[in-house]
């Protein structure tokens, strides 16, 4: 992909996620209904999805696709929120995430077979 996905691009890709490939048209309705936008801002948003290569269209229909798995999406927005704000270090952003919280057993053993699986 070229270039990190927008808020507005990340919209119209939680279409194609949500229900698989759909015409513009139908994006448009769905995010006309859901946020408000007009057709042709849908449409500005996908070429820029196209244009990123997030999104392929194909003929007849204008029929658009996801190239991007949305755990693909989750995880570089992930490495770049560990990178930005937690110089890299994935124990900080876990460590920040639970905070005061205190854990159930039944959550520490979760968190102890994930880390399991990762080594």
């Amino acid at each position: 992909m070229n270039g990190k996905l927008f808020d507005s691009e990340r919209r119209v890709m939680e279409c194609l996620w949500d229900e698989g490939d759909l015409s513009a048209k139908e994006i448009a309705e769905r995010l006309n209904k859901k946020v408000g936008w007009s057709k042709t801002t849908t449409y500005t948003i996908i070429r820029k999805c196209v244009e990123k290569g997030a999104v392929a269209r194909k003929e007849p229909g204008f029929i658009c696709h996801a190239l991007l798995s949305r755990e693909s999406v989750r995880e570089q927005e992930t490495e770049e929120l560990i990178q930005r704000n937690y110089d890299g270090s994935a124990d900080l952003l876990v460590a920040s995430l639970l905070g005061n919280r205190k854990l159930s057993s039944e959550e520490i053993s979760r968190m102890k077979e994930m880390i399991e699986k990762w080594r």
